[in-house]
């Protein structure tokens, strides 16, 4: 922590920024404000109304754009004890800081589906400076603006405490725009705004002479806390302040994120240091959003570090939800309403962290020597945010995105949820922030926007849909499957999937969706963030660390499926633990449909269903045969195919079968195929083994195979995976060794053609000229040909 918190400042330097807010304020002309001595007053909410005066045919996409319609009034309460917090320095208003007001609403209006669905949550909130407007309305939970708010003015009655704001514009917001359908009227003013607040104090400093001689804390009124406080202890990720890098091996690097920790409840969050196991352990990740002709076609995790043990709570209020240290330990307990920041270099201190491996993510349990790093050495990036140098490049990277998240997971709250059923807070400790990256090989960060409070990045991903994995509420943590699909061109759909472990402890092992008749994929594709390398005390199994094999993939006529082994089969195996997202990709000629997908877990538990789209399966058609070929391996130059015409003239192989006369038949079909039976019916030869099957392919190996003949082999009861019989179907093929020509006939022709290519190398040009398929042409081949001479097919 070493962070020294001074109370002791120049006061004209800090009221230069205090009053940056671009407002007018009004003027209470009693001392001069001016002047270096004098009363500082935090003041928070203790009550108040707002008005908002809405267009309401505007803002539902009724009428016109350009011209107001008569306006009706939504009038909300402030929620009492809101921290919305303002400066008043002699009386006089130097203005808001970072806060917000809950809303209360007191009527009832049509608004738009969105905005109905947030209208019991939303707030009023006071913005950084950076950002081009100075309040905003948005979702107290979700974080979603609604409106931006311009041309406010603020006044404030010192007799009355009162604060008033008024004469605010409001602008739909881009994202709101971009919810509605209606991206065009992002800025759009559809109303105005005002509101009336009576302020109390919170915190009052005396100033003389510029400086502060003393400070005092009112105590705080009954139940003032943050608009989102909520029973027991709370802790949250109030603020990712910084990122950096600190060090690289080989083609890594190792990043650390700065983290400020927010007590958002009632109680306090137990912070009892190393050897003692109550404390709050913090992991990082780093994300990136990239693909598509916007940018944002995926979501992936491009790193992961091992987890800060956290010590020592400094009690600030970084939060502005008023940090309140009465009837509580400091330093061994973050107070009500109290925050503590580590930088990025205490989080990249590799002696302060801890393996993931130790620690339950739902109940926050782990051993006393969770950190324990002896037996093994250090690498600039050990322990760190471990990320590929080409995975933040941003040359290979153009318009990629980059999205930090940290997560605080406290034994504490646990405890208290066991205690208290139904005050259970262990769901919103993770919050994430953008940052953009400069840099090829050594990267430097900078924030881009505020952090979004207890939300996991993948809320980050545009224009998906995120809904949520819950096997045992109550009992083990959650996750999330987040999920887009697009259509980058003419019958082509591309299926993009996010599986995402908050606190899950059981981890994910296997993620499957179901397929149907018409539907076929390709371009199957898998990502996962590196797993460290195995340290001793690690906590994994054997000190190994945990695999990073991908997942293996499994295409049925009914469902595709990936899996990693199962827990029985490698403890250490590659499955989605805590804090990690794993991404599930394909193409498919079937349109999007809503369906299930099946999540399998890695310790315990029977698999859930969770609601996305997939592929949509068509009319289901009577399988049928559509390719037949004679199949053979040319050594290292490959595998190549003689077509077997299904009509017309019989397809003549004219490759040698060997000794054995031994030659495989690769026959396709309309439909992805589980069994059937091959004979030969006609000509000499017989069925080697029963057929094998693979998607819609079935493979004949034959024996015995006669030269100069035609043979017929036909299929019979060849079943698809939906029930599909295929009638018996002949297919034949004449067999002539050394007809290179495919007239069949041997002649001075095919041996001049074999002549011809004596030497070069095999490719599917030429693969009919070596005939005694070994891989090359020469000599022997020649040979061959000029002993078949004179052979020929009716």
């Amino acid at each position: 922590m070493f962070k020294v918190i001074s109370s002791y400042f120049m006061l004209p330097l800090f009221l230069l920024f205090i009053n940056s807010s671009g407002n007018s304020a009004a003027q209470v002309q009693k001392k001069s404000p001016e002047q270096p001595t004098g009363t500082l007053e935090k003041m928070i909410v203790a009550s108040g109304s707002v008005a908002m005066d809405l267009d309401l045919n505007r803002l539902n996409g009724i009428g016109s754009a350009t011209r107001e319609s008569n306006l009706d009034t939504l009038r909300f309460g402030v929620r009492p004890n809101s921290f919305f917090t303002i400066l008043v320095f002699n009386n006089v208003l130097r203005g808001p800081t970072l806060g917000s007001m809950g809303l209360i609403p007191g009527n009832s209006a049509t608004l738009p589906a969105p905005l109905q669905a947030s209208s019991n949550q939303l707030v009023i909130e006071k913005i950084p400076s950076s950002d081009p407007h100075d309040i905003v309305v948005r979702d107290g939970k979700t974080g979603f603006v609604f409106f931006n708010i311009e041309g406010n003015l603020y006044d404030y009655d010192a007799g009355a405490h009162l604060l008033s704001i008024r004469d605010g514009r409001l602008l739909i917001s881009e994202e709101f725009a971009n919810k509605l359908g209606r991206p065009a009227q992002a800025g759009l003013i559809v109303g105005r705004i005002s509101t009336a607040t009576t302020m109390y104090s919170i915190e009052i400093k005396t100033v003389i002479n510029g400086a502060v001689r003393s400070a005092m804390l009112p105590p705080l009124r009954s139940g003032a806390q943050s608009p989102e406080s909520v029973h027991g202890p709370d802790i949250i990720v109030g603020d990712l302040p910084s990122m950096a890098q600190f060090g690289s091996d080989g083609t890594q690097v190792g990043l650390a994120v700065g983290t400020t920790s927010c007590n958002n409840g009632d109680q306090p969050v137990d912070w009892f240091q190393l050897p003692s196991t109550d404390h709050p352990v913090i992991p990082q990740n780093l994300y990136r959003m990239s693909g598509g002709a916007s940018n944002n076609d995926r979501f992936e995790q491009i790193g992961q570090s091992w987890m800060k043990h956290a010590f020592l709570a400094l009690e600030n209020n970084a939060c502005n939800f008023g940090c309140n240290t009465s009837n509580c330990t400091t330093g061994s307990h973050l107070c009500v309403g109290c925050s503590d920041p580590y930088d990025a270099s205490l989080n990249a201190s590799q002696g302060g962290l801890g393996s993931r491996a130790w620690v339950n993510p739902f109940t926050g349990a782990f051993p006393s020597t969770a950190n324990n790093h002896s037996g093994h050495v250090h690498t600039g990036t050990s322990h760190r945010v471990l990320v590929e140098v080409n995975d933040l490049n941003t040359t290979l990277n153009q318009g990629a995105t980059y999205y930090a998240e940290s997560q605080y997971i406290a034994p504490s709250e646990y405890t208290w949820c066991q205690a208290n059923p139904g005050q259970c807070n262990m769901y919103n400790n993770a919050s994430y922030r953008q940052y953009s990256v400069t840099g090829t090989t050594s990267f430097t960060f900078s924030p881009v926007g505020a952090t979004v409070r207890m939300n996991p990045a993948i809320y980050a991903w545009t224009g998906a849909t995120i809904n949520r994995i819950e096997p045992v509420p109550g009992v083990d943590g959650f996750g999330l499957l987040g999920f887009k699909v697009t259509n980058p061109g003419a019958g082509v759909w591309h299926y993009e999937y996010a599986v995402y472990n908050q606190n899950l402890d059981r981890g994910i092992q296997s993620f499957s969706l179901p397929l149907g008749c018409g539907i076929t994929v390709s371009n199957l594709g898998f990502h996962a963030p590196e797993n460290p390398p195995g340290f001793a005390n690690d906590g994994t199994c054997g000190s190994a660390g945990y695999s990073n094999a991908p997942w293996t993939s499994n295409q049925t006529c009914q469902a595709l499926s990936w899996n990693s082994e199962t827990f029985v089969q490698n403890c250490n195996a590659n499955a989605i633990r805590f804090g990690t997202l794993y991404n599930f990709r394909f193409d498919s000629n079937s349109p999007p449909q809503a369906t299930n997908a099946t999540i399998g877990f890695f310790k315990t538990g029977a698999p859930i269903t969770v609601a996305i789209q997939g592929p949509s399966p068509s009319t289901c058609i009577p399988v049928q045969l559509t390719d037949a070929v004679s199949r053979k391996t040319h050594g290292v130059a490959g595998t190549f195919d003689v077509d077997l015409p299904l009509t017309g003239s019989v397809g003549i192989e004219c490759r040698s079968g060997g000794a054995g006369g031994n030659h495989t038949f690769v026959f396709a079909f309309t439909n992805n195929v589980v069994s059937g039976n091959a004979t030969v019916t006609s000509g000499v030869g017989n069925v080697s083994g029963p057929p094998t099957f693979s998607g819609n392919t079935m493979t004949v190996n034959l024996t015995g195979v006669s030269d100069i003949q035609q043979i017929t082999v036909t299929l019979s009861n060849v079943t698809d995976c939906f029930g599909s019989v295929l009638p018996d179907t002949p297919v034949s093929a004449g067999m002539l060794i050394g007809d290179t020509t495919g007239n069949r006939t041997v002649n001075a022709s095919d041996v001049a053609q074999v002549k011809g290519q004596s030497g070069a190398p095999v490719d599917a040009t030429n693969f009919r000229e070596d005939v005694t398929v070994n891989g090359s042409i020469n000599a022997s081949d020649v040979g061959l040909v000029k002993a078949n001479v004179g052979h020929s097919l009716p």
